[in-house]
C-alpha cells in the first residue's frame, strides 16, 4: 500500500516537472525552429512584414482608445492615425505581393489536383462520381468539358459535343 502511494507520488511529481520544464527554463531557439513547418525555414521577410502590420494595427487600436478616453487631442490623433495607417497599408501591400509558400505544400497540391479531377455542384460541392454529368446528391446538371476536344459543355441533355461531334459521357 505504501509502495503504491510513494510510486504514484513520484510519478505525479515527474509528470509535473516534465510539463512545467519549458515554462521554468524556456524553449531553445533550435527546438522552436525545428517544430516550425516540419523543419522548413520560415520566410523571414514575410514574418517581418506581418510583425510590422500587427504592430501598426495594435498602435491604431491604442490611439483610438486614447482618443476615446480623452488622453489624446484631435490633432495628435490625426497625425498618429495617418502615420500608423500608412505603415499598415504599406505592410499589407508588401504581403499581398509576396508568395505564401502554400504552393510548396504537398497536401495543398493534392487537394488542388483532387478538386480539378472531380466535378463540383454549386449546391452540394465536390461530388464523388467523376463520370456523371449530374450531381449524385441533388440531380443538378454539372457543367463540364468534352473529353476529346476540351470545349465547355454547359447545357443538360447534350449527347454529342457541339464542336467535334464526339459522344459525351452518360
Amino acid at each position: 500500500m505504501i509502495v503504491s502511494v510513494v510510486l504514484g507520488s513520484v510519478l505525479a511529481l515527474a509528470t509535473i516537472a516534465f510539463v512545467l520544464a519549458p515554462v521554468v527554463w524556456g524553449v531553445s531557439r533550435a527546438s522552436r525552429a525545428q517544430s516550425n513547418f516540419h523543419g522548413r525555414v520560415p520566410n523571414a521577410a514575410r514574418e517581418l512584414h506581418q510583425r510590422a502590420l500587427s504592430l501598426a494595427i495594435a498602435a491604431l487600436r491604442e490611439i483610438e482608445f486614447d482618443r476615446a478616453t480623452g488622453k489624446l487631442s484631435d490633432a495628435d490623433y490625426a497625425a498618429l492615425r495617418d502615420r500608423y495607417a500608412n505603415e499598415a497599408l504599406s505592410a499589407m501591400r508588401v504581403l499581398a505581393q509576396q508568395p505564401t509558400g502554400a504552393a510548396d505544400d504537398p497536401a495543398e497540391a493534392a487537394v488542388r489536383a483532387y478538386r480539378a479531377a472531380h466535378p463540383t455542384c454549386a449546391t452540394c460541392g465536390i461530388r464523388p462520381v467523376v463520370d456523371s454529368p449530374y450531381c449524385s446528391n441533388c440531380g443538378r446538371f454539372l457543367a463540364g468539358v468534352c473529353d476529346w476536344c476540351g470545349v465547355a459543355v454547359t447545357a443538360s441533355g447534350v449527347r454529342y459535343c457541339i464542336d467535334c461531334g464526339h459522344r459525351l459521357t452518360a
